[in-house]
């Protein structure tokens, strides 16, 4: 399975320790992750995470191109809703193309941990 870590600024603590309390289901996927975010996660997990730009650089629209593209199972996109972004538009862009083409798409730990427990089952 591919999975997309994305994370804003005030998330990516959130991200990073999601990802390490549950290494050994990621580690099974193929990871892929915007530029920060990435290198954080690989950093504190040692997990291989492919890397894209960094989200307002353009990650966010790597991103929903592989979406797109059928290249993406799951997206885990931990937004700050309560912190203005000036990249918005790309953010939204990404979840209504997850939307189109019917990928998971969760934005809070709650909904993250629903998915993994999903694919625990799916794979026992």
């Amino acid at each position: 399975m591919h999975i997309a870590l994305i994370a804003h600024d005030r998330k990516k603590d959130d991200l990073v320790n999601f990802v390490d309390e549950h290494k050994k289901l990621f580690a099974g996927h193929r990871l892929i992750a915007t530029g920060t975010t990435g290198k954080r996660i690989m950093e504190r997990t040692g997990l291989k995470v492919h890397r894209l730009m960094s989200g307002p650089l353009g990650g966010d629209q790597q991103m929903g191109s592989l979406v797109a593209k059928g290249r993406l199972d799951l997206v885990i996109f931990l937004r700050d809703p309560l912190t203005p972004q000036p990249h918005e538009p790309d953010i939204n862009a990404l979840l209504r193309i997850c939307d189109v083409h019917n990928v998971p798409a969760a934005t809070n730990l709650a909904t993250a941990s629903i998915f993994l427990q999903y694919l625990k089952t799916r794979l026992s």
